[in-house]
């Protein structure tokens, strides 16, 4: 087991794909001479079941005997040069400072990739918060599945309560 540990390393790169169906993508980065596998089980012990293509990300890699894969996710980053989408729907909210909002544990009622949208619950009440596919994307993730347990930043927009920020459980555990 030590030697497994010492033979990893830490690497940041960029998502070339990941598959939520497939269960598998791959990670770019530099000084590495081929992708790196990133397996689904590995995303789910991040916290997250997906993750958009060209997010950031930091992991723990091993040499195998079929490649580079990641055994761990340190960190993801939202896709370089996402513009924030929906700063025209939410009314009276600085949308500069996500980080000023409380973070609201939620779990998804459902998400549809292709519609573009989803809805959540937050625990304890009743209504529905929106969730953009742009919105997702711009939080690192690719989709989400009903049921999932996520953190959720939430502005009141003309329609209602929508996010503005997705975490993963775990990381808005840590946040």
């Amino acid at each position: 087991m030590m030697e497994e540990e010492s033979a990893t390393h830490v690497v940041q790169g960029r998502v070339k794909w990941f598959d939520p169906a497939k269960g598998f993508g791959f990670i770019v980065a530099d000084g590495e001479d081929s992708d790196i596998l990133l397996h689904a089980n590995i995303l789910r012990n991040f916290g997250q079941s997906s993750v958009a293509d060209g997010a950031g990300i930091t992991a723990r890699v091993q040499r195998t005997q079929r490649g580079i894969q990641a055994v761990e996710v340190l960190k993801i980053e939202p896709p370089a040069g996402v513009p924030f989408p929906l700063s025209d729907e939410a009314e009276n909210e600085n949308l500069a400072n996500l980080g000023d909002l409380a973070i609201e544990p939620a779990r998804v009622k459902w998400f549809d990739k292709g519609k573009g949208f989803g809805f959540a619950n937050v625990f304890g009440l009743a209504d529905d918060v929106f969730i953009h596919i742009e919105v997702l994307r711009h939080s690192g993730f690719a989709d989400l599945q009903a049921g999932e347990a996520v953190g959720l930043r939430i502005v009141e927009g003309r329609r209602g309560r929508m996010a503005v920020q997705v975490l993963s459980w775990d990381s808005a555990l840590r946040g």
